[in-house]
């Protein structure tokens, strides 16, 4: 039996903030994002990828994130579905970031 593997990257904070620093695209799919947000995150909404995933534009090696990582697994397997590379979900989301002591930006 072999082992299935996703078809995304599953990264914590310490890989995503060297992801960040390094000007990768990050796209929040949480409903409520006044709460505080990763820099230079832009906001899409989960359910609008579900709803309408071809209107979406996604670079390679996007980073996807929400609370604690969830949702953002969904989207980030939505965006392999349209073909996107290197695509990474943010395992521990906004709740890590701000647990270890990151700062947000607020819109």
């Amino acid at each position: 039996m072999t082992e299935q593997t996703a078809p995304f990257r599953d990264l914590t904070v310490d890989e995503i903030k060297r992801l960040v620093d390094e000007g990768r695209d990050v796209v929040d799919v949480r409903e409520d994002w006044n709460k505080g947000h990763l820099p230079g995150a832009r906001h899409v909404v989960l359910s609008s990828i579900l709803a309408n995933p071809t209107a979406q534009s996604f670079k390679d090696g996007t980073i996807f994130v929400c609370q604690v990582g969830e949702r953002s697994a969904v989207a980030s397997e939505m965006a392999v579905a349209l073909g996107v590379k290197d695509v990474v979900n943010f395992r521990g989301g906004t709740k890590a970031w701000r647990d270890a002591g990151l700062p947000l930006e607020k819109p």
